[in-house]
């Protein structure tokens, strides 16, 4: 999962890279965690961003598409 392309179905761009997953006690995906690419000046973390399982549209060989801007 984490080397698939993270693709808003909205705007058409790359949003990022999944760094994390939260999971249910269940053992179902909640979200993922996804780090906006960074450059020399944006090095926090507070930009990350979390979409949701629902949010998912379609999940393919290479990308994964969502539903967020």
């Amino acid at each position: 999962m984490q080397n698939k392309k993270i693709i808003s179905v909205v705007t058409g761009k790359n949003i990022g890279n999944i760094i994390d997953v939260d999971i249910h006690d269940d053992g179902k995906i909640d979200s993922f965690i996804i780090e906006q690419s960074r450059n020399f000046f944006t090095l926090n973390r507070e930009s990350d961003t979390r979409i949701l399982w629902n949010d998912i549209t379609k999940v393919g060989e290479d990308v994964i598409l969502v539903q967020k801007d």
